[in-house]
């Protein structure tokens, strides 16, 4: 679905923020992007999604190269931006000039998108909170029924109920023939819904890997002590115990939140290649 090889990028004469970056994304899965500020994740979907173009390095999504920005590839494309400016509206407007861009898109399940998030076809766009046209913009990318859907931070601006709506409607979108990729630092809101995971660290790509994977070599377990070194990977204190992640010997099952996996990788980023490296 996705291929990406030695690509480069810069902003202006600036140092590069991508140098030779490489990833490799098959269909069918809701990918985690996770990274610390400033680490290019919105740079890099952008690019993805056609509308940056990388310095050097090549690029195919969907079978097209983004900056040629092919209708064909368009269609089966849709990115929902942290930020963005709707037209001045009502909702049925917008369904009726944008929908038909989209060959796939479905009307009935539109009309179930908005039911579920307490949206009205006749709502104004400009009288929408933030959060409402976050939902109205999920629903819409959802309904397009693209092949690529690409949510950068898509649960900013969102209540406590209303980002368990987004976890259950994105998971039931989801088939083969379907990919999305979520970038987020919201990794609570993303527990239990994105597999793989993809981390984004100093400009390169330093984990992309299942749930299964992680669970087969990494152990997490509490303590109250200070850990020994055998076999540890990364430990953090947390209000009086720690957090010790070991390599497993494959007699432990565990699971491991994204938090922790997430500091565990950038803090410890030799020692996960080589564990994650072996056969």
């Amino acid at each position: 679905m996705l291929e990406i090889s030695h690509l480069s990028y810069a902003y202006g004469s600036k140092k590069p923020l991508f140098d030779q970056l490489k990833l490799s994304l098959p269909s069918g899965n809701i990918y985690g992007l996770l990274g610390k500020n400033g680490a290019g994740k919105s740079t890099l979907l952008k690019i993805i999604s056609g509308l940056l173009f990388p310095k050097s390095g090549e690029i195919n999504v969907i079978g097209h190269i983004p900056e040629e920005r092919d209708p064909a590839f368009l269609r089966e494309v849709y990115l929902i931006t942290e930020e963005f400016d709707l037209p001045d509206m009502t909702i049925s407007q917008f369904l009726k000039f944008y929908s038909p861009f989209y060959p796939r898109f479905n009307q009935v399940a539109m009309a179930g998108y908005l039911k579920e998030f307490k949206l009205e076809s006749t709502d104004a766009l400009n009288s929408l909170s933030y959060g409402q046209k976050k939902k109205l913009l999920l629903s819409f990318g959802l309904a397009t029924d693209c092949k690529l859907l690409i949510l950068d931070e898509p649960t900013n601006g969102l209540d406590i109920p209303s980002k368990s709506q987004f976890r259950k409607v994105v998971a039931n979108a989801i088939h083969e023939d379907r990919t999305f990729i979520i970038s987020t630092h919201q990794v609570r809101d993303m527990e239990n819904l994105i597999d793989p995971v993809i981390i984004l660290d100093e400009g390169e790509v330093v984990f992309n890997e299942s749930y299964e994977c992680i669970t087969e070599k990494l152990a997490v377990s509490k303590s109250v002590t200070a850990p020994s070194e055998e076999g540890l990977v990364y430990a953090e204190a947390i209000f009086g115990s720690y957090t010790v992640v070991r390599e497993n010997d494959g007699s432990l099952e565990t699971s491991m939140n994204l938090e922790t996996l997430f500091n565990t990788v950038v803090n410890s980023k030799e020692r996960i290649y080589q564990i994650f490296k072996k056969s």
